[in-house]
């Protein structure tokens, strides 16, 4: 019956079925530690949580999958279009957030495509050492974290070139702590506001 509904000559096999589901748990454990134990905890974002996890589960299935069947060029060369098609149709995202991106996409495909050359000792470590990777640079070399918050400013003329030592100091007087950074998202003219990315010093903020 399922050759004729999904081309399948099994409608369920256990082995692979108990191997998916490992699989996906191991995944999901490591994915888990680099977006909420390490993204989330550092930058405060919410909306990137969603969009990392759904990247990771659906490379993570593709690339299970796909191991199974006979990938031609043209359609592996689809797969790049697709993705490429998405980069420029969506709004620029800080290095930052797209170097979690890559993590979690790297995740996926490391946890989809392993055969049984790869031990599963081997792939635990592996796993364990891309997710100790963003935890050992985010905490910093002394100690301090660099945390990241998205506000919305309401003194727009500050955003302008060559108003960074204005800015700073205006975001000192109202959030206090030691201002590193500050990366400009939307803006809104109809409101005169904005929305930024603050980021400072995780031990001097208050």
């Amino acid at each position: 019956m399922s050759d004729y509904i999904i081309g399948a000559n099994h409608f369920v096999e256990m082995d692979d079925l108990v191997k998916f589901l490992a699989r996906l748990l191991i995944n999901l454990f490591f994915a888990v530690v680099v977006i909420r134990l390490v993204y989330f905890r550092v930058h405060r974002d919410r909306g990137y949580v969603f969009t990392f996890f759904a990247f990771n589960i659906i490379t993570f299935c593709m690339c299970l999958m796909l191991r199974k069947v006979p990938v031609e060029l043209g359609f592996a060369l689809g797969l790049f279009a697709v993705f490429g098609i998405l980069r420029y149709r969506t709004e620029a995202i800080r290095t930052t957030d797209l170097t979690y991106l890559f993590i979690v996409i790297g995740l996926g495909i490391l946890n989809g495509v392993a055969n049984k050359k790869i031990s599963v000792v081997e792939l635990l470590v592996v796993n364990a050492v891309i997710a100790s990777v963003p935890l050992i640079l985010e905490k910093g070399w002394r100690g301090q974290r660099e945390l990241s918050r998205v506000v919305f400013y309401d003194n727009v003329s500050l955003l302008r070139p060559g108003n960074e030592k204005e800015l700073h100091e205006d975001l000192h007087n109202r959030m206090g702590g030691n201002i590193v950074r500050v990366d400009i998202g939307r803006m809104d003219f109809l409101r005169d506001s904005a929305e930024i990315t603050v980021t400072y010093k995780e031990t001097e903020c208050v």
